[in-house]
């Protein structure tokens, strides 16, 4: 396994599955595998994801039940027709086709998700796939899903005590009692690793690499905390004592209260770290490379008492993160991991990032402030660096925004660029391919010139979100010549 330190030259996209086009939302199929061809006409070898876990509340890919699954809603329905479990005309549906709508998609695509299910005869490599997962992760969050469809999908703090406190004998009848549930779920998760291993073969075969992402926290709704609820700062009941945020930041005035419950790390000590050195394994079978995201909560998270509104009230916790990385690199050797960095950033965590030499992030988005570490002057060959992330509005957007705080930042941006305003999106994409930066990437969205309604998140905004698609009649020749003129003259071929 390479490790991030050995990063060469290169350029890639950020563009999360489900915005690709695709029958009501985008997945893993045709259109993934005809997008890392065009990854690859751009010259591009790098193609950057959000989390593809099964999404929660709000459909943030932030906010999962189980921080090793797949997302079932990416699972290619043409995947499906081709065993012969659906018929073709199922995806003959009218769907939006510039947006998820997910009020509307997940129960149909759950319909018919489950009338595969029904139909399936399980082939050999599903029987290995469900042997080779049961232990550290897929047993737990079988079980764990089929009783909160059976609990009309309330959080697992709510169900009758003996499954909360999750008693042999409660647990045993609930296997019987729920065993076409449970196999339903076994079905999804392994159609989903099926559908994953064809794109990375795909990628393999033009020389894309996949960058992940991983949430430093799990969501408290999950099979990850409800099956180990010693490894979180919790209360008899299940309910967390502090949950997980950043105080006051460029983003919130009031912070951001993630709701997170917060890691027990003392437990983790004491078990070895056996949680983690699973999590990442799993991690680094799907992709390339992963962005670890809140990097600074290894040194130390913000604990937000669990009865506070906002993240205003809080304290800085420190956490054991040279000794969960060193056993990392112990077990896996060096890392492919790139440090989520933004935001507050101490000297502690910059000498972890650096004592395992891991590469940071620049976001060239706030590199227009006074003073600031994403100036261009301060990208290193040891950064991965951004137009924008998902959580940016898009760079036109930010650009054409009439926010009046903007203006200084919009000149400095057009001065220091040597800009006319006229294509900021992409002036600020060749700044970043023709910077000192390892890897550049930019989000679909800025590469083509989109404007803030094309935005995937805004941090502290409840709805909304994560709802954006592109269409392939958008990426036009020009585009791609564009894009594989610059990756040439910046020399990132």
């Amino acid at each position: 396994m390479p490790g991030a330190s050995t990063l060469p030259r290169s350029g890639g996209i950020l563009l999360h599955p489900t915005c690709l086009p695709g029958p009501g939302i985008g997945d893993l199929g045709s259109h993934a595998r005809q997008f890392a061809g065009t990854l690859g006409e751009m010259g591009l070898q790098w193609w950057q994801m959000l989390p593809v876990g099964p999404t929660g509340y709000g459909d943030s890919p932030y906010q999962s039940p189980s921080t090793f699954a797949g997302n079932p809603l990416l699972i290619p329905l043409d995947q499906l027709v081709e065993d012969g479990l659906i018929d073709a005309g199922r995806l003959d549906v009218d769907f939006p086709a510039n947006e998820v709508d997910f009020g509307a998609v997940i129960p149909w695509k759950r319909h018919i998700l489950e009338e595969a299910g029904a139909g399936d005869r399980p082939a050999p490599d599903r029987a290995e796939f469900v042997e080779r997962h049961r232990d550290t992760w897929l047993a737990d969050f079988a079980i764990f899903m089929a009783l909160k469809r059976a609990h009309s999908l309330t959080p697992w703090w709510e169900w009758p005590s003996e499954l909360r406190h999750r008693e042999p004998a409660a647990i045993r009848q609930a296997q019987r009692d729920l065993a076409d549930e449970i196999r339903q779920v076994e079905f999804e998760q392994y159609h989903f690793d099926r559908a994953f291993r064809r794109l990375r073969q795909t990628c393999d075969s033009l020389g894309i690499r996949l960058i992940g992402d991983l949430p430093i926290f799990v969501a408290q709704d999950s099979a990850d905390v409800w099956a180990n609820r010693e490894l979180f700062l919790l209360d008899a009941s299940g309910e967390p004592t502090v949950v997980a945020g950043v105080p006051p930041d460029y983003f919130s005035a009031t912070g951001q209260r993630w709701g997170n419950p917060l890691y027990d790390w003392d437990h983790h000590v004491q078990t070895g770290f056996r949680w983690w050195e699973d999590r990442m394994r799993r991690t680094f079978e799907m992709f390339d490379l992963v962005r670890i995201d809140h990097f600074r909560g290894f040194v130390a998270s913000w604990h937000i008492p669990a009865a506070s509104p906002t993240a205003v009230l809080g304290e800085w916790v420190p956490a054991p993160g040279r000794r969960l990385f060193r056993h990392l690199v112990d077990t896996f050797g060096p890392l492919p991991v790139i440090a989520e960095d933004l935001g507050v950033i101490t000297p502690e965590v910059e000498a972890l990032r650096d004592e395992f030499s891991l590469p940071g992030m620049k976001v060239l988005q706030f590199g227009f402030g006074t003073e600031s570490a994403h100036a261009l002057d301060q990208f290193r060959p040891h950064v991965v660096a951004y137009t924008g992330t998902h959580d940016n509005d898009t760079a036109r957007g930010w650009f054409e925004s009439d926010d009046p705080d903007r203006v200084p930042e919009r000149r400095r941006a057009l001065a220091e660029l040597g800009s006319d305003g006229q294509d900021f999106a992409w002036d600020l994409i060749e700044a970043v391919f023709a910077s000192e930066a390892a890897i550049a990437v930019a989000p679909l969205q800025d590469v083509l010139s989109l404007g803030t309604g094309a935005r995937m998140n805004t941090p502290g905004v409840q709805s909304g979100n994560w709802r954006w698609r592109f269409s392939w009649d958008q990426v036009t020749p020009e585009v791609v010549q564009r894009m594989a003129s610059l990756v040439a003259t910046t020399g990132r071929e």
